[in-house]
């Protein structure tokens, strides 16, 4: 059973009279599957949105209708792009047996030591990972500890993670998730101190005369 529950009912608008559908409180749904027949439904606005809130695109939901129950995945939610209201939702119908692909938002936990002493910034690439995984073993995020990033121009990768045997990451092993980068003041203030010590040169802005140049009168 899924963690989350939604009763719906069956439609029978299409086309452009599902906006009396939408005046009425209610928001056209559609369910789709391999080993499933298209289903359009309806259901009530706010438990709706309610659920899309809590379940996201990584949580079962079971759709009830007319006493059947299909366990799916929010897909696609079509909004109002001004007012940015519910207007259609897609839900992918799952096989247990099958494995799928979802998107899991990256969750960075922990502190880096480097950050935390001044010494360089933090800079996040990815901050969702595409998956592959039978339902059951469905990942609602991804941890990524940023103790290990110890020093300056430390980084953690796609192929650092290890996500288990039941996981597959459909991302480039390449791909950066998080990275220390030298923060401006902790470089002024290594120029700084190489001036001091002697270390950098002063920069020769031209060659003055030498006497190989005089030229006897």
């Amino acid at each position: 059973m899924a963690d989350f529950t939604l009763e719906l009912q069956p439609r029978s608008v299409t086309g452009k009279k599902v906006n009396q559908l939408r005046r009425d409180g209610l928001v056209p749904v559609t369910v789709y599957g391999p080993k499933i027949n298209p289903l359009t439904l309806q259901v009530a606005y706010r438990p709706l949105e309610v659920v899309l809130m809590k379940a996201g695109g990584t949580n079962l939901i079971d759709l009830t209708a007319e006493g059947q129950t299909v366990t799916v995945l929010a897909r696609e939610v079509q909004r109002d792009p001004i007012k940015g209201r519910i207007r259609h939702v897609d839900f992918f119908a799952i096989d247990q047996t099958s494995t799928i692909r979802i998107d899991v938002p990256v969750h960075l936990i922990g502190e880096s030591p480097a950050v935390n002493q001044g010494r360089g910034i933090l800079l996040q690439g990815a901050n969702t990972l595409t998956i592959e995984v039978l339902p059951s073993k469905m990942l609602h995020s991804i941890e990524v500890d940023l103790s290990k990033l110890v020093d300056v121009t430390h980084s953690i990768h796609v192929s650092d993670l290890n996500l288990g045997p039941d996981v597959v990451i459909i991302n480039e092993p390449e791909e950066m998730i998080v990275r220390v980068s030298q923060s401006s003041a902790a470089r002024a203030e290594e120029d700084l101190e190489a001036a001091e010590a002697g270390v950098i040169e002063p920069e020769v802005i031209g060659r003055g005369k030498s006497d190989e140049d005089e030229i006897d009168d």
